[in-house]
């Protein structure tokens, strides 16, 4: 993995692992212990100055799930921007998707992973 990791960005990850949303816990249970394709999955991991939902080192994959909004926040581009410029690929799913539709949202992951 890239980046780097300080004690307080290290810290942040492990509570930010420990107060998932519903969603981010019903896709970690798909995504965890390489039930996945066979794929390593992260969750809650530090690139440089960010820490994302979930990350696929393997495949530079990063993937979000956002609340239920539809609109991205605007800082989410600066921080998508970074990561692509970085080599990573960000996926977005809105918690409502995940909520009521994990099987698509698997599937367009497989599609996109394929």
């Amino acid at each position: 993995m890239t980046g780097f990791r300080t004690a307080t960005q290290r810290a942040r990850a492990k509570q930010l692992r420990s107060t998932m949303t519903e969603a981010e816990k019903r896709l970690w249970h798909q995504l965890r212990a390489h039930r996945f394709m066979g794929l390593s999955v992260l969750r809650q991991a530090p690139i440089g100055p960010y820490i994302v939902d979930f990350l696929i080192p393997s495949r530079r994959l990063v993937i979000e799930v956002d609340g239920g909004q539809h609109a991205q926040n605007p800082r989410d581009h600066v921080r998508d921007a970074w990561l692509s410029a970085k080599g990573y690929t960000v996926l977005r799913y809105w918690n409502p998707d995940v909520l009521t539709n994990l099987p698509g949202v698997l599937e367009d992951l497989r599609l996109r992973l394929a």
